[in-house]
């Protein structure tokens, strides 16, 4: 562990020392570049104090400029102040005077961190360009090199150590006729698994905002069927993975429809209606026709009616007042065996037991024994706490998957899994270095696998969109992995990776 912790610390003297990038204050204007004119004389003032958020009626589909910072905390766009069609929102203390409009009359290259680059601006429309990846330093040589399930069988564990740019995601996003009517177009790939079937995936979805109220939506989309799956993501602790509980019990990406919104200032929800649990490597003639898969969240943010761009974890945007949030998801599915992914790829989700099992494989509960068809429910609660820096996040999951179907099925009991997640966070710097602490449990009937994981972020530009990542993982018999994951099914022993992510 001391010696560990000692790579751990050298590595990251080494990737500052040798990083140029400056750490200076994130940009507080939408102007493209430094050649451009000097913005106009303000049109919108709004304010706001700690803890809380306002909204000021404004025409932004020129453009928005940060004129004026006026008050005593630091506003930064994307996370204490920004803007949609129609309006400019403050938060947390942040006070401004805002310029609207094109500085020097473009109508291309603004930029909004978290919401990339814009590269046209019409009358009819617009298109921003996103671009999402990181590069991975892997190394797995502790795990144990076997693993022996709860069935007695032995099985080989892979022990990797590579560098990869494990994921590189772009998206184009706008609005088209109408600002109400919003796409988000996006092509995903898994470098790491190149060559095998999912590896990259053009998928993407529409949204029609009819008021705050109601947002109906189409395409491909994660069901909010847990926390990680509500739309924060990259916006996590660690980079692109989950605790392994989360990992096991959430559903997935899908083909569906949805309809989300505000019911009150502070209260959220979100229901979804998908084709299956999780879609990627499945084609249309694999699904059933019965369209039962649906999962519904409903979150409450009492104190500051927010909790951090996109529900983020951890506490970056540094609260200056008490933000916290309960959470309330179910998802509920009836899955077959052509309809579930035969690969663990990336974003996959496959229904296993708590050794690692995939239910759907043939003579896994005994010779014989091949479950076909099962119904899985799952209900997630969470509840998070943020405040000057400091954050405390945790969730709790219980699953149930019964209804076998299938030969030799017919005396084959219900599973029934719970477990749960605790992530605390800290910056140590405010808006450069963040320490973390996190760990989760399943209690299953197979086995009680776990992990526990300490980390580092470092923000060189003092803004979410770029961050370099050091972790060390603890696991104990993980119950999930993939190629995509720093940690592989039945891994046990400890894991060290490394990532630097973009998020532009």
């Amino acid at each position: 562990m001391i010696r560990t912790t000692i790579i751990v610390r050298a590595a990251f003297l080494a990737v500052l020392a040798a990083t140029a990038l400056p750490a200076q204050t994130a940009a507080h204007t939408a102007a493209p570049d430094s050649t451009a004119k000097s913005p106009k004389a303000p049109d919108v003032v709004c304010a706001s104090k700690a803890g809380e958020r306002q909204t000021c009626a404004a025409d932004t589909r020129g453009g928005v400029t940060l004129v004026q910072n006026f008050g005593e905390v630091a506003c930064q766009l994307g996370s204490t102040w920004g803007y949609d069609q129609k309006s400019i929102w403050v938060s947390d203390g942040c006070r401004a005077a805002f310029a609207l409009g094109q500085p020097g009359g473009q109508t291309f290259g603004t930029y909004t961190p978290l919401s990339g680059f814009k590269l046209a601006n019409t009358d009819h429309g617009d298109l921003s360009l996103f671009i999402y990846g990181y590069i991975r330093y892997l190394n797995q040589l502790g795990l144990d090199p076997t693993f022996t399930d709860a069935f007695g069988i032995t099985q080989p564990v892979q022990q990797r150590q590579d560098i990869q740019l494990n994921k590189v995601v772009i998206h184009f996003i706008g609005w088209f006729v109408t600002p109400k009517f919003r796409y988000d177009m996006y092509v995903w790939t898994q470098n790491v698994s190149l060559g095998s079937l999912g590896s990259v995936i053009v998928a993407g979805n529409f949204n029609y905002a009819i008021n705050t109220h109601i947002i109906a939506g189409a395409g491909v989309a994660s069901l909010p069927g847990v926390r990680s799956t509500e739309g924060n993501f990259p916006l996590w602790l660690p980079v692109d993975n989950r605790l392994i509980s989360d990992e096991f019990f959430r559903p997935s990406y899908t083909t569906g429809l949805w309809v989300k919104g505000v019911i009150v200032d502070g209260l959220n929800y979100h229901v979804m209606l998908g084709n299956n649990l999780s879609q990627i490597t499945i084609d249309a003639a694999q699904l059933d026709n019965g369209l039962n898969t649906v999962a519904a969240s409903l979150v409450w943010m009492p104190t500051t009616h927010e909790y951090g761009p996109r529900g983020d974890f951890g506490d970056f945007e540094d609260h200056r007042t008490l933000a916290t949030r309960f959470g309330a998801h179910y998802t509920y599915s009836l899955e077959n065996y052509q309809g579930q992914p035969a690969n663990n790829s990336f974003e996959n989700v496959q229904i296993r037991i708590s050794n690692g099992g995939v239910i759907f494989a043939p003579d896994l509960f005994g010779p014989g024994i091949w479950v076909q068809d099962a119904r899985y429910q799952m209900t997630s609660l969470d509840a998070g706490f943020k405040l000057h820096g400091f954050a405390l996040e945790g969730e709790y999951y219980t699953r149930w998957v019964n209804d076998f179907r299938g030969p030799g099925t017919a005396g084959l009991a219900s599973l029934y899994d719970h477990g749960f997640q605790l992530q605390a966070s800290a910056m140590a710097i405010p808006h450069v270095l963040q320490g973390y602490v996190s760990g989760s449990k399943v209690l299953g009937q197979y086995g009680n696998p776990s992990d526990l994981r300490f980390g580092v972020n470092w923000f060189p530009n003092r803004s979410q969109t770029i961050k370099w990542n050091a972790e060390y993982l603890l696991l104990d018999h993980s119950p999930v992995g993939s190629l995509s994951l720093p940690y592989p099914v039945g891994g046990n022993g400890p894991v060290i990776y490394s990532s630097l992510q973009v998020n532009f």
